[in-house]
Formats: structure tokens, sequence, C-alpha cells
């Protein structure tokens, strides 16, 4: 893909990333960029940031829409770090909304999470698992993929990622 990601604003005010590949296509990263990309989410939900309603409408579907608070501010920030108008940028991004929902929903990943007074630490080897799983064609992690990743992974740089 060569060119910027172009942006428009719908007809209800969301800010529209138009990105002409399907999200599985979407570059990996490097587990550098989702630390990144953690520690400045972390700094807007300090500050009571919320950003902008965002979509992202990917070639041949389907439509991503940040409606929630919380991803605005996320999507926001990595659009201050890695810019969303690129395919690097939006990968980023689902990639940390892809980690956070799976977070909240897929009890197996517990033993890589470390909550204490409102703060969260993140295993540096999920954060590396994260930042290269396949994207899936719904632009969430592919949670298969990254479970196996977890289990086959030697032991690197895994430092965990506070915020």
């Amino acid at each position: 893909m060569s060119g910027p990601i172009q942006r428009e604003i719908a007809a209800d005010g969301t800010e529209l990333h138009l990105v002409p590949i399907a999200p599985a296509r979407l570059p990996r990263v490097a587990k550098r960029d989702l630390e990144q990309a953690w520690d400045a989410a972390h700094d807007a939900a300090r500050a009571g940031y919320d950003g902008p309603t965002r979509g992202f409408r990917f070639a041949g579907g389907p439509d991503v829409v940040l409606r929630d608070r919380d991803a605005r501010a996320w999507a926001s920030s990595v659009d201050r770090i890695a810019d969303l108008s690129t395919p690097h940028g939006v990968s980023v991004c689902l990639r940390l909304l892809g980690l956070v929902a799976l977070i909240g929903d897929a009890a197996w990943l517990a033993p890589f999470i470390q909550i204490r007074r409102g703060a969260a630490a993140i295993d540096g080897a999920l954060l590396q698992a994260a930042a290269l799983t396949r994207l899936t064609d719904t632009g969430g992690l592919d949670e298969t993929e990254l479970r196996a990743m977890l289990i086959t992974r030697p032991a690197e740089d895994n430092a965990p990622c506070s915020a």
C-alpha cells in the first residue's frame, strides 16, 4: 500500500479512516510500539482526554467504529505517537484495542497481567505476542494464534510494561 490513509468526516461527525486493505493485511508491529501505545493511552486516560468518535472503513469491510470513551482516548493517543494515516499506525491501534478487549474477556491471560492500585503491568511476552499475532478480518487479535505464541515463545526481553 502506498500513500497515506485518507480521512473524512462522516455526516454524524465521526472521523473516518479509509483503509484500502483488510485488517488481516495490516503489518505486524514491534513490541516497543505497543509499549509506547499502552503508556500513551494510560496518560490520556489519566488526563481525562477522550478524543473524537472514530471509525475505520476497511476494503471489503468491516467498518469498525469507536464510540466508547476509553477506545477514543486510546485511538487518539496512538494517532499522536504512530499516525493513523499509516498502515503501521492503524495496526498499532487495532492491536492495542484488541489486547485490551482480550484482557477483559480471556481469563487465560490473567498470569500475564498484574493490577494494583489502579495501575496495570502487562508481561513483555504478551506485548511481544500481540505485536506479532495476525489480525482477524474484523480487526481483532487472533486469540488462538496469540495463545500459541505465548505457549511456544522462548523468554526474551519480557520486562513488564507498567501504566
